[in-house]
């Protein structure tokens, strides 16, 4: 298999690469952190959405998306000043974000998801990848 080149944004800087790896990064931590969760694990995206669905009305809304998302964002700003530093990225590298860029960022991934544009999320929209 040839080695993968990193996708560049437009302006040809990286920033989009840097946000997706980062972005790939935390929903993988997130995943983890619900594997291991006392409550079981989650096993499909019907449960990943049951879980991410606080209000129980069967569908994601982008505040609970963002909340659920944001939960390993906190957990990696160890020193708990709203921006995740380059040291507290995973590799130790990237430009520092802020709690408010990445929920900006967030909230254009679940429009991206959000195919029929309702403004939510349901179980076949949150499996799918981001547009």
């Amino acid at each position: 298999m040839p080695p993968r080149r990193p996708h560049r944004s437009p302006a040809g800087d990286g920033r989009a690469f840097l946000f997706l790896r980062f972005h790939a990064n935390v929903v993988a931590a997130v995943c983890m952190a619900v594997a291991f969760a006392a409550t079981g694990q989650v096993r499909d995206s019907a449960s990943y959405l049951a879980r991410m669905d606080t209000d129980g009305d069967g569908r994601v809304s982008l505040a609970e998306y963002q909340d659920w998302l944001s939960y390993a964002f906190d957990q990696m700003d160890r020193d708990h000043d709203g921006v995740l530093s380059p040291a507290e990225q995973p590799g130790g590298r990237g430009a520092p974000i802020s709690r408010a860029e990445y929920r900006a960022r967030l909230a254009d991934t679940f429009r991206r998801q959000d195919r029929n544009h309702d403004g939510y999320l349901d179980a076949r929209e949150l499996a799918a990848p981001p547009r």
